[in-house]
């Protein structure tokens, strides 16, 4: 039943990956800027024939509603096109940029949740108290403080004057680390190269943190909220007064039910972790597919925009729905 209940739930997000679909597609072709014109360095030392013969490779000189049809068509048969710029195909650029995103991302995920839950959970049992206060001011100057500001901070601090970190890239040359799957902490795992794992952690750490410090900052402003209001329920006060320790009132009864809206912005965090670390990833020269895009967008190149914003989608389409499935196990009554 509820495998049929998620099947329905894909199907039910395909016109939201259409939307997507057509709305980046219209919203590139209305941007400033050929394509052609970019590529060709404004048209100085190449015939107007060239370009012409350009605009026509790529179905530039094409009515708007025809590119659509292409563009669509080739996205029905699972191909998201052929970079302007690199004259590659899109997949195949997003399939060796996306392990690095997925991996900083995963990164800053689990730094998250490592600070957000104990801060959450403490503040909320010592609400008013000094160590409430300063958690929670803590957590206002994580929500405000710009990634790039804080990225460079670290490098400053971490790197140049303590030198314990490195500053860009993703793991240091000579470690001989196989690649399996694209994710160096995994891969270095897998094939037993300590060497390639300490050097892929320590590439791994200011990124995370620079991603992942927003995403502590509201999942413990949420976490305290969610926990508070759960302490002063009922059931709550029912467990206390048969005698359960705080801990295990706290933990056991209170905790699971504050999970509810937590895991709701958990969710959300997963894709804007995913989509939204283009400045992380050119603070750091980490090669991920935010750094892809960026260059993509300078360059105008139409299919390889297209190709990542629907990636994109697609990840915020399935963080949501595993948030649904979790909602069911956190709450039994609850049905997808």
């Amino acid at each position: 039943m509820r495998a049929t209940k998620i099947l329905e739930r894909l199907l039910a997000a395909l016109p939201i990956m259409l939307g997507v679909a057509v709305l980046v597609f219209l919203f590139m072709r209305l941007t400033p800027g050929d394509p052609v014109d970019i590529m060709m360095g404004q048209g100085g030392a190449v015939s107007p024939g060239e370009m012409a013969q350009l605009r026509s490779e790529f179905h530039l000189d094409e009515p708007l509603h025809i590119q659509l049809g292409y563009f669509l068509g080739d996205l029905l048969r699972g191909d998201l096109g052929y970079s302007y710029v690199q004259k590659r195909a899109v997949a195949e650029l997003i399939g060796e940029r996306l392990p690095a995103t997925i991996e900083m991302a995963l990164g800053a995920l689990f730094f998250a949740l490592l600070v957000s839950f104990p801060i959450g959970i403490i503040s909320a049992v010592r609400q008013n108290s000094p160590v409430d206060r300063l958690s929670m001011a803590g957590a206002f100057v994580g929500i405000s403080m710009p990634e790039f500001w804080f990225g460079i901070l670290l490098i400053l601090l971490f790197a140049v004057q303590l030198g314990w970190l490195p500053v860009s890239g993703r793991i240091a040359h000579g470690t001989g680390l196989q690649e399996i799957t694209g994710l160096y902490v995994l891969d270095s795992l897998l094939t037993g190269n300590r060497v390639a794992l300490v050097s892929s952690l320590k590439h791994l750490v200011l990124p995370s943190v620079t991603l992942g410090a927003g995403a502590a900052a509201v999942l413990a402003r949420v976490l305290r909220s969610s926990l508070i209001e759960t302490l002063r329920t009922d059931y709550v006060t029912l467990a206390r007064a048969k005698g359960a320790s705080e801990n295990r009132v706290v933990l056991k009864h209170a905790l699971r039910n504050a999970l509810i809206p937590t895991v709701t912005v958990v969710g959300l965090q997963i894709g804007s972790l995913l989509g939204g670390n283009m400045i992380v990833e050119t603070v750091f020269s980490w090669p991920g597919l935010g750094r892809l895009v960026v260059n993509a967008i300078f360059g105008r190149d139409f299919p390889l925009i297209q190709g990542a914003v629907m990636i994109y989608a697609l990840t915020f389409v399935v963080a949501n729905l595993i948030v649904d499935v979790l909602y069911t196990y956190l709450n039994p009554k609850i049905t997808l």
